[in-house]
């Protein structure tokens, strides 16, 4: 049904009260934050969060998760259910208000929920208007209500279609694909917020189904998880360490009160060189944190710095230790309920609250005190690995100093493997990143030259993973990647902080070979962005370049395939009704055994070319993959290539 025929069936208060979802279809990224992968997911955990607020109020226990066969989902929840009544001042179901008004529903009335989650209110009516049908069902005193609504517009008033004799929620809702560039969901992202949900909110099951058929097993079966956590934050924390090494054997953990704000902490440490902090503010993952994790920071760094300095141990040291030596090696999980939190920014990433600080700082303080009172052997082992941190950070600033020298004497002090470009305008400019020189060298014969530069880097770059931060800053590819992209290396007072404002080009492609040693370089500079370059993950710098697999000929006829499908419908299109034809196929195993014309035209031509740009959709998730992949523990990097790999015979 169209927009305009949908308009016509109702009366014009109807339309009045539209206006609101029609901001939101004229501007989705104002409230999803964009209208690619990310906000398609976005949507799912919006109706989520409905259900969680329900379950923050201890009025729900249950949340079922569905991808349907048609992309669609289903969210259903054992909640008091949605209230159906005629709303005093909209003169109609609260339902209905719910499901088309913003900023309408429940989580503006303080008696109703103390706290709760999603967008700035506007939630469900959002995912409402950004849809094409959906679907709302209510099982509440004894009856079974029903609403369906085309992009927002109600199809019938709300109605009874039955009796029941349980309460809840079932919202079923199609994104529009005339919104959003992609309406396929993933079911391993989802599946990763549906953990981290269940981590969060302690004692509640949350289960996600694909009933996709192309995703069954090869019994027939959907993939399907069931998520619960009687632990919270202190299961999270064991989640996220699980591929390393423990440097102490508890999770320390807090989960109260101060000043009428809930605070629940976790924390650990492991023997690893990177830190860790996971930081939630109503379950929403604050990445950029805030208030919160101030006040968590402060609280850590003050005790554990008091016990250090009473216990005698930094009496012989005669380097200054900072806060980021604290936190070397930690993981924590910090999440905090607030009443009426102020976020900067649409989607929710960064705490403005200022009255969180201090009740944060004060449960750390309290708890951790207690714990390194109680547990003297973790607290020297905590401390010595302080220490440690920072003799290697007193070595690292040495070599930072090396790499910002270099940096500041201008286009005279560019790697000199570095082909730049001409152009001079980072949002105009792209480099990539080769692996190997001859690959390097095909790149630089078939670039333009005017936009594109290249960097090849010789062989595999440092794991950054198993490596203490001097180490990394002393490694040669690694100083010539933050030289050829003009960025500072960091601050004594935050190593990994990055003066992005200095970036040369605002697209950095990494271009290794299509086989098993081009997937470990690539993972290997992609753990260096994630662990060192955040921000330029975060901001969309960073895109992996797909060369092609193969090429198909026959005769004067040539075409390129990207996978194993892609060959085959090409090798019988070429034969055509002669089975018997010359058709050759090409394996390209590395960049190198394409001529420059070939590189040009599949790989780096913005014409032809498919890049994939790197986001981050779950840090948390993101984190413990890539200790995993990248660090010491063996057995749970095998059990996942065995589950994931194409080929058999890996070197692990």
């Amino acid at each position: 049904m169209s927009e305009e025929v949908g308009r016509d069936q109702y009366s014009a208060d109807n339309i009045q009260i539209l206006e609101g979802l029609e901001a939101v279809r004229k501007r989705p990224a104002m409230y999803i934050g964009d209208i690619g992968v990310k906000g398609l997911h976005h949507l799912v955990y919006e109706v989520v969060d409905n259900s969680i607020d329900e379950a923050m109020g201890g009025y729900c226990d249950t949340i079922d998760v569905f991808i349907n066969q048609d992309n669609s989902i289903t969210v259903e929840d054992n909640g008091r259910g949605i209230p159906t009544a005629i709303h005093t001042k909209e003169k109609r179901s609260a339902l209905e208000v719910v499901m088309t008004v913003l900023h309408a529903g429940g989580k503006f009335d303080k008696d109703t929920y103390k706290v709760s989650g999603g967008l700035h209110g506007v939630g469900v009516s959002c995912v409402n208007a950004l849809s094409v049908d959906l679907k709302a069902v209510v099982h509440r005193d004894g009856k079974v209500y029903q609403q369906e609504y085309k992009i927002g517009v109600p199809q019938y008033p709300v109605k009874e279609v039955g009796v029941s004799d349980k309460t809840g929620t079932i919202v079923t809702f199609k994104p529009d694909d005339s919104i959003f560039e992609s309406t396929i969901y993933s079911f391993e992202t989802l599946t990763a917020r549906m953990r981290e949900l269940a981590f969060l909110n302690k004692g509640i099951t949350i289960s996600i189904t694909d009933l996709r058929e192309e995703s069954k097993d090869d019994d027939g079966k959907s993939p399907s998880h069931v998520f619960h956590s009687e632990g919270g934050l202190k299961e999270f924390a064991q989640y996220l360490d699980r591929n390393r090494e423990a440097l102490i054997d508890d999770v320390i953990y807090i989960d109260g009160e101060k000043d009428g704000i809930p605070v629940e902490v976790a924390l650990t440490y492991n023997t690893s060189y990177t830190e860790n902090i996971q930081a939630y503010v109503n379950n929403i993952n604050t990445y950029e944190g805030g208030t919160h994790l101030s006040g968590f920071r402060r609280g850590l760094t003050a005790t554990l710095k008091k016990y250090a300095d009473d216990s005698g141990m930094l009496a012989k040291e005669k380097i200054e230790i900072t806060g980021d030596d604290f936190r070397e090696g930690l993981t924590a999980v910090l999440s905090v309920k607030v009443q009426e939190p102020q976020f900067e920014g649409q989607t929710k990433t960064k705490l403005g609250n200022r009255e969180v600080t201090a009740p944060v700082s004060q449960a750390v303080s309290e708890m951790l005190t207690i714990y390194l009172e109680e547990h003297p052997a973790d607290a020297k082992r905590i401390v010595e690995k302080v220490l440690l941190a920072a003799r290697a950070r007193n070595a690292a600033r040495k070599a930072r100093e090396m790499v910002q020298r270099k940096n500041v004497m201008g286009g005279s002090g560019l790697p000199g493997k570095l082909a730049d470009c001409t152009e001079k305008d980072p949002a105009l400019s792209e480099v990539f990143l080769v692996e190997g020189d001859s690959a390097g060298g095909t790149a630089k014969q078939g670039r333009n030259r005017y936009f594109q530069a290249i960097m090849p880097l010789r062989g595999k770059i440092l794991n950054v993973e198993k490596a203490m931060q001097h180490k990394i800053f002393e490694n040669e590819e690694i100083k010539n990647i933050y030289t050829a992209l003009g960025v500072r290396v960091g601050t004594e007072e935050d190593s990994k902080a990055l003066n992005t404002e200095k970036l040369r080009y605002h697209k950095i492609v990494i271009m290794c070979d299509a086989d098993v040693d081009g997937s470990h370089i690539e993972t290997l500079i992609l753990t260096f962005f994630f662990r060192y370059m955040k921000e330029l993950i975060e901001q969309g710098f960073i895109y992996i370049a797909t060369p092609p697999l193969y090429q198909v000929k026959k005769g004067a006829k040539s075409e390129y395939a990207w996978d194993n499908d892609q060959r085959d419908r090409l090798i019988e299109q070429m034969r055509g009704n002669s089975p018997a034809s010359s058709v050759s196929v090409q394996r390209y195993k590395g960049l190198g055994e394409m001529n420059a014309e070939q590189l040009w035209d599949t790989t780096m031509n913005p014409e032809n070319r498919t890049l994939r740009q790197v986001t981050i959709d779950n840090a948390a998730e993101c984190d413990q993959i890539f200790s995993m992949l990248m660090g010491d523990e063996v057995p749970p990097r095998r059990e996942f290539i065995e589950r994931h790999a194409k080929y058999a015979n890996i070197d692990i």
